[in-house]
């Protein structure tokens, strides 16, 4: 029933046009806007009908939003509403706060008009290929009808739960990714400072990161309660606390030996064994 819905996609930018593009074949349709004409152009050319206004595209059934903020957000939700007929739902994939996709669900609900959050990870790369992950924060019954686009665009599609959950996880998956570089950046000041090549140390990271998962990896509990000894991860993540305890400390010291201050090192080295819920065991020096 899904591929009979008319499809509309607003907002054509970097990450928009790629997704746009995987559903230009949908069988129900696909209508296309952005304020800029040169954007739709290859749409059009590749089979999506031309929308001269948002308004124009609230006649579809599913809608998909990726503008660049909340205000945008909040502006076009509220120009669809006005035209969307009960039973639409509106999907929006910009990063935007949590409590704005809440709200606008909470107002148009009683219009039957469904707004969900779906934030999208992997980049345009992984939007050309169709390798997207997508949050999607919604009730059920419209989380299973947008299911079978978001597909078209995504190779993950998780339902993280009702309106805000999708953007939730999003803000979750982001903090850790710009952490992560933050602690890359301090990884690289060190091994400047102590005379490594930083586009070999590049090469090992990536490649290594690859076979093991990253920090993925760790992320496999129900809920961040210490584990009890006989939980199956408590021992791997004794192991693992044992290894970066040992790392840490031998990074901290290289640290001090070429004048590097490492601030997320000891903060990892403090509260890891925490968050892994094992353990904390201090060393030699720190006692």
């Amino acid at each position: 029933m899904s591929d009979e819905l008319k499809y509309g996609y607003i907002g054509l930018g970097n990450m928009g046009a790629p997704m746009a593009t995987r559903l230009v074949d949908w069988p129900g349709g696909l209508v296309v806007f952005d304020v800029r004409t040169d954007a739709m152009t290859p749409l059009v050319e590749a089979g999506a009908s031309l929308a001269d206004s948002v308004t124009d595209v609230a006649a579809a059934d599913i809608i998909s939003v990726t503008v660049l903020n909340d205000e945008q957000v909040r502006t076009v939700v509220g120009e669809l509403a006005q035209h969307a007929k009960p039973g639409t739902v509106i999907a929006i994939h910009s990063t935007i706060s949590p409590e704005t996709a809440v709200e606008l669900a909470a107002q148009l609900r009683s219009s039957d008009i469904h707004v969900v959050d779906a934030p999208v990870s992997g980049g345009g790369g992984a939007a050309e290929k169709g390798e997207l992950a997508v949050m999607v924060g919604a009730e059920r019954d419209a989380y299973e009808r947008i299911k079978p686009a978001f597909k078209r665009f995504a190779s993950m599609v998780i339902h993280a739960g009702p309106a805000g959950a999708g953007t939730r996880m999003k803000i979750a998956r982001n903090m850790l990714t710009f952490t992560g570089f933050a602690a890359a950046c301090e990884a690289m000041a060190l091994a400047e400072k102590a005379g490594l090549d930083l586009q070999a140390l590049g090469r090992v990271v990536r490649h290594s990161d690859a076979q093991s998962g990253g920090p993925g990896a760790i992320i496999v509990r129900e809920d961040t309660a210490p584990l009890d000894h006989d939980h199956f991860l408590f021992d791997m993540f004794m192991h693992t606390r044992g290894l970066a305890e040992k790392d840490l400390n031998l990074a901290l010291a290289l640290g001090e030996q070429n004048g590097v201050e490492l601030p997320l090192a000891r903060i990892a080295l403090q509260n890891l064994a925490d968050g892994l819920g094992v353990p904390y065991v201090a060393s030699s020096e720190e006692e």
